[in-house]
């Protein structure tokens, strides 16, 4: 089975949050090959970005170690370039007056054309779009 990973998902592989324990068991699926775990070429550049705004609120003592754990899982990154034709569709699906980023729909994006679900806990991205192939990982 394959699935879109975001980084609100893989951020608590690292950092202990609210259904850290469902993405920690996913992480640990595609570690046994029970679950292929892809993601946008973004991935790793939005993941120091969260990292580093967690050390920045004294959550983490220093981003970089957590980084190097979450990108030696070898999550497969596809690229960007590939999803763009895909976006303006997506982004008229916005239901009216949700504030959905466009590099959350280049996940989305990718799971659409995958054929597969996006594995989040990002509530705005859930709510925005509801489209069902978007997991709640509180649901997993």
């Amino acid at each position: 089975m394959k699935r879109v990973v975001d980084c609100s998902t893989a951020f608590r592989w690292v950092v202990i949050e609210t259904d850290s324990d469902k993405a920690i068991r996913l992480r640990d699926d595609f570690r046994r090959g029970l679950v292929e775990l892809i993601a946008p070429d973004i991935f790793p550049a939005e993941m120091a970005s969260s990292l580093l705004s967690a050390q920045r609120k004294g959550r983490i003592s220093d981003f970089r170690p957590p980084l190097f754990d979450v990108l030696a899982e070898g999550v497969a990154l596809h690229d960007t370039t590939s999803l763009l034709a895909g976006v303006g569709r997506i982004i008229s699906a916005v239901t009216s007056g949700a504030r959905v980023s466009l590099y959350d729909i280049l996940y989305v994006a990718l799971a659409e054309r995958e054929g597969c679900e996006l594995v989040t806990s990002d509530m705005r991205l859930i709510n925005g779009l509801k489209l069902p192939f978007i997991r709640d990982l509180a649901t997993l």
